[in-house]
């Protein structure tokens, strides 16, 4: 019993200690892609360490978006309002920008300490 309940606590323990660990960025960018036969926007996306890879992802209104999210350390997630995303964990998420404009991407998943600071912009052209 002493032993399962010693594991279980190590465990949890790991898991929240690692919640936002360190990374590196990437230099991953939006590509265009065919998806089901029409032309798409592919968004690689990762976060690690109270930061996305990018502090900015362009993409072109009109068109659809892919967002595929990975997370390298920690536990986060990704939300964008005015699109209706919502991604916890790794996943993704499809839309349709219509308007030109800067839209804020935020960890929606309390990650710690630096989870306020957790932003990234995505901009419409």
């Amino acid at each position: 019993m002493k032993k399962s309940l010693l594991t279980l606590i190590t465990v949890g323990l790991i898991v929240f200690l690692t919640a936002c660990g360190g990374g590196e960025n990437s230099d991953d960018t939006v590509q265009n892609e065919a998806a089901d036969g029409n032309e798409g926007q592919v968004i690689t996306m990762t976060a690690s360490n109270f930061e996305f890879d990018q502090a900015e992802y362009t993409v072109s209104k009109g068109e659809p978006v892919t967002i595929n999210f990975t997370t390298e350390e920690g536990m986060h997630g990704i939300g964008i309002d005015e699109f209706g995303v919502k991604i916890q964990g790794d996943g993704s998420a499809t839309f349709t920008p219509e308007e030109p404009g800067e839209y804020v991407i935020y960890c929606n998943i309390a990650c710690g300490t630096g989870h306020s600071q957790m932003k990234s912009t995505l901009i419409v052209q």
